[in-house]
């Protein structure tokens, strides 16, 4: 069954960066695009991030484009979220997916940004 598992979160200060990671199992990784969301304290899921299979396109939310880049390693079934330029309105519980809706996601990792 589809097992997605995310890492690297934590509290970070304002205007820092962090790299998120996520580790997929149970499907055919390599021909999936995966989607980030998050969702913050009281609020519903926000789509974050997708990418294709092949990790050459990619497409991002107004609110997150030009400071996050989604990358992947499909010889890892790995998928990555870099986040610079963190603000204070980026905490939230992120987690990678297999839909925008969320679908099959993880347990989260969470991110704070707060000095």
């Amino acid at each position: 069954q589809v097992q997605l598992v995310e890492s690297g979160g934590g509290l970070v200060q304002p205007g820092g960066s962090l790299r998120l990671s996520c580790a997929a199992s149970g499907f055919t990784f390599s021909r999936t695009p995966m989607s980030w969301v998050r969702q913050a304290p009281g609020k519903g899921l926000e789509w974050v991030s997708d990418i294709l299979s092949g990790g050459g396109t990619t497409y991002y939310a107004d609110s997150v484009k030009g400071r996050f880049t989604a990358s992947r390693d499909n010889a890892k079934n790995t998928l990555y979220l870099q986040m610079n330029s963190l603000k204070p309105e980026d905490s939230a519980v992120y987690y990678c997916a297999l839909t925008r809706a969320g679908r099959s996601r993880g347990q989260g990792t969470q991110v704070t940004v707060s000095s």
